[in-house]
């Protein structure tokens, strides 16, 4: 049997969901991730505003992941961050820098739209910060960010985390699993 498609992690740094799949999906897959940072609000996942804040800690907990630490505002506005994002992933980057600015934001307590945290995210993978700005302005950053939105739309993504494995998207990291797992047999 051929084996599985690699699987691509779709993801919004401002989800405190998609964190929390971030920091285990590495190690659950039995195959590696692309990463791909999408806009969740332009996909129609839901807005930010409406988490479950205990469950996420105790979904943190249960992860041995440090205490949440919310921002101060809520929602976050994510779109600089997510243009980091996928500059980070055009230069090779994306999974440390976005598991620097997800650590920043629901570790840290720091708030997405402060350019500080982008920049120390980005300094936690040895981005530069001019060359992190002058990234994060590029016309090919902005197109990318948008094309990597509408793919997910296209593939059926309606929600973040979402894991796409060949023409079929799934919302849990187990499902994912299970599903490569299957095609391996």
């Amino acid at each position: 049997m051929a084996a599985p498609e690699q699987p691509v992690f779709f993801y919004d740094l401002g989800s405190p969901q998609c964190y929390l799949v971030a920091e285990t999906i590495m190690a659950a897959l039995p195959a590696v991730p692309e990463w791909e940072p999408v806009l969740g609000p332009d996909i129609g996942a839901p807005a930010p505003a409406h988490v479950d804040r205990r469950q996420i800690e105790d979904q943190a907990a249960a992860l041995g992941l440090q205490p949440i630490r919310w921002p101060a505002s809520w929602p976050p506005e994510t779109r600089p961050a997510m243009l980091a994002a996928t500059y980070a992933k055009q230069i090779g980057r994306a999974v440390a820098f976005s598991l620097a600015a997800f650590r920043q934001t629901f570790a840290g307590g720091r708030e997405l739209s402060d350019e500080n945290t982008v920049l120390i995210a980005g300094a936690a993978c040895e981005m530069h910060p001019t060359a992190l700005r002058k990234g994060m302005e590029l016309r090919s950053t902005r197109h990318a960010l948008g094309n990597a939105t509408r793919r997910a739309q296209d593939a059926g993504v309606r929600t973040l985390p979402a894991i796409q494995i060949g023409n079929r998207v799934y919302g849990t990291v187990d499902e994912a699993a299970a599903a490569i797992e299957g095609a391996l047999r």
